[in-house]
């Protein structure tokens, strides 16, 4: 790794920075979800998906700041390329190198998982090249995040991915309501509300699956606070801070994974909620966006 004289002291900051680590709570309670929702057996088979669910991601932030080079140098002066603290061919070593030990890990669960796994590469790898330039980029992310949950849910023992395809489909629509916001941190074009109305599919399918008893009203209520919790620093407030109306949205992604399952045992839950906060902590000290 090439790292110029001003980033010496802080080197693993800058790689932290560059694979917006502080997200990586979010990616573990996709790969918890999705491994639950296709029948939950195999511990071992967990850590393993999480591991390579963890490379693929970091795989595709660095590999993100590689193809945003000369974009950040203009909008986002302060991302560890533009800044000076880390050579961009650096940067494409290690983004390609996460990638490829993320493909290996997930493969090594099987047939089923190999393939989602490329899939979610291909789409990574799309989203990064074109995000800057592509209106419907949203779709591509959200996509990434569909064929985790399968690759997840196909990940355990005998696992069925068609269980959690529905699931899957809401994550998508709660990222494409995100990432219409995050776009908008960079680019400063006008905010409008109705792509964030993706954002509340997750409740609706939590209604239909989970039904109205006292737990499932209580993990929705949780989400809907914490979405307009998050979007008040968008919408009704007279300085915007899109960035921290997106930190927060990343956050919440664990609590639709935690409708997803409906809660499950106090255990499973209380998981998902640690993750949640484990990701509000690591935000304090390594950006989200």
């Amino acid at each position: 790794m090439s790292l110029r004289r001003n980033s010496f002291s802080h080197p693993l900051r800058t790689l932290l920075i560059l694979g917006r680590a502080s997200n990586l709570p979010t990616v573990w309670s996709n790969c918890l979800a999705g491994w639950l929702l296709g029948g939950g057996t195999g511990l071992g088979r967990l850590a393993l998906l999480c591991a390579g669910a963890t490379f693929l991601y970091l795989g595709g932030m660095y590999l993100n700041d590689a193809f945003d080079a000369q974009f950040d140098l203009q909008h986002r002066p302060e991302r560890p390329i533009p800044a000076g603290n880390i050579h961009p061919a650096s940067v494409w070593r290690w983004g390609l190198s996460w990638l490829f030990l993320g493909l290996i890990g997930l493969s090594l669960l099987g047939e089923t998982t190999a393939i989602l796994a490329v899939l979610l590469a291909i789409c990574i790898l799309i989203y990064d090249a074109l995000h800057k330039i592509f209106a419907f980029s949203p779709v591509l992310m959200a996509a990434c995040r569909f064929f985790l949950i399968l690759a997840a849910a196909s990940a355990p023992l005998n696992g069925e991915v068609g269980v959690s395809v529905w699931s899957a489909l809401v994550l998508a629509s709660y990222i494409v309501g995100l990432s219409y916001l995050a776009r908008r941190e960079s680019t400063h074009g006008a905010l409008r509300y109705w792509p964030c109305f993706f954002l509340a599919a997750p409740v609706f399918l939590a209604l239909v699956v989970n039904g109205f008893h006292m737990r499932s009203i209580l993990l929705i209520a949780l989400s809907v606070i914490w979405m307009l919790v998050s979007l008040r620093h968008v919408f009704w407030v007279a300085q915007p801070n899109i960035g921290r109306a997106v930190s927060g949205l990343l956050a919440g992604i664990v609590l639709v994974d935690l409708l997803a399952v409906g809660g499950g045992a106090p255990p499973i839950t209380l998981a998902f909620l640690l993750l949640f906060f484990l990701a509000l902590l690591f935000q304090r000290f390594i950006p989200a966006t």
